[in-house]
């Protein structure tokens, strides 16, 4: 009997070109990565853009749950190279992208480095984020807050309403 694969949870978005395009073939990807296998697929959800320079377009946005045998430098070395097969450059910060993929949380790590930080550092404060990742795991309890998923969506959407104030 095989040992369990821990899981790792993947944000996608695009807002550049044909963006369903670009997030499928991402997914497809990832379907064919030896020592990767993807458990769930969020609905697309279009949002404008949050950051970055003025004027982007809106942006489709996802998440994925996946379990793999690869670690979370390969897989974030195989989302980059995901990224640069559909066009994805660096030029401008937080600029318009064919594709982007943020390895969220990877089961049991933690990292801290230039390379990659785990979790996500702003992970449970982005609402873009967080109702793709509620779609798939509405309990999953995110590490720093200590909240499920879809209660956190909740704060946020009350917080971003203007319905109850930041302390």
């Amino acid at each position: 009997m095989s040992a369990r694969r821990p899981r790792a949870w993947i944000a996608l978005g695009s807002n550049v070109g044909a963006r369903e395009e670009h997030l499928a073939a991402a997914v497809a990807g990832l379907c064919a990565t030896r020592g990767l296998e993807v458990d769930a697929v969020s609905p697309w959800i279009e949002t404008e853009a949050v950051g970055g320079p003025a004027g982007q377009g809106p942006y489709l946005n996802g998440a994925l749950r996946v379990a793999t045998r690869l670690s979370p430098e390969e897989l974030l070395a195989r989302l980059q190279q995901l990224e640069r097969e559909r066009g994805r450059e660096r030029a401008v910060a937080n600029g318009p992208r064919t594709l982007d993929l943020d390895l969220l949380l990877y089961e049991g790590e933690t990292r801290a480095t230039a390379a990659l930080a785990l979790p996500h550092p702003r992970l449970e404060e982005r609402l873009f984020v967080l109702e793709p990742l509620r779609a798939i795991d509405a309990s999953l309890v995110l590490p720093g807050c200590k909240r499920t998923v879809a209660a956190r969506c909740l704060e946020l959407d009350a917080i971003l309403r203007g319905r109850v104030g930041c302390s």
